[in-house]
């Protein structure tokens, strides 16, 4: 569970990231119902080393969420992507 401010641009800004979610299908809902889960599970992206969380959502989806630190603020949180992926070996979605 992230416990922190979570910033999200404008749902109409091309090149926020409201809008890269959407590309992926994942809402904001979606994406802060995962990093508020106590469930969901942490850890860091291979690629880039960003900060991480998997988990259910009530939609039925299984993603990650993939975010920066604010400022060196890690209570602040900027969500760069969202993407569904395979849960793992045996959990349902």
């Amino acid at each position: 569970m992230i416990d922190a401010t979570i910033i999200w641009d404008l749902e109409d800004d091309p090149e926020g990231n409201v809008q890269h979610l959407a590309e992926h299908g994942i809402t904001v809902e979606e994406a802060e119902e995962v990093l508020r889960d106590p469930r969901s599970r942490t850890g860091r992206s291979r690629r880039t080393g960003r900060p991480q969380v998997f988990g259910s959502t009530s939609t039925g989806k299984f993603i990650t969420v993939i975010w920066e630190e604010v400022l060196d603020d890690p209570r602040t949180i900027y969500p760069v992507t969202a993407y569904e992926v395979p849960p793992p070996q045996g959990r349902k979605r």
